[in-house]
């Protein structure tokens, strides 16, 4: 088996895609805080579905921005019709 190239950092963490899924959520959107480069952040990769409440999406696959952006993902349909 042919082992997959891994993903940058900021492909797979992107949360400005135009094409993420309206029901991914993450922690930072619920800190009322301004982002200061000097403190590491502990919330920037906590992400869950607002349908299944986890990391997990309603078709099993892995809940973040990068995977959550990809338009074959019948969830991500789902929610994008849901939100219309």
């Amino acid at each position: 088996m042919k082992a997959r190239p891994m993903l940058a950092h900021a492909v797979r963490f992107d949360r400005n895609n135009p094409d993420i899924c309206p029901a991914l959520t993450w922690k930072g959107q619920f800190t009322p805080a301004e982002h200061d480069p000097t403190v590491q952040s502990v919330s920037d990769h906590q992400y869950w579905c607002v349908f299944t409440q986890t990391c997990i999406g309603p078709d099993n696959g892995l809940v973040e921005p990068y995977a959550c952006s990809k338009k074959n993902r019948t969830c991500r349909r789902d929610a994008i019709r849901r939100s219309h």
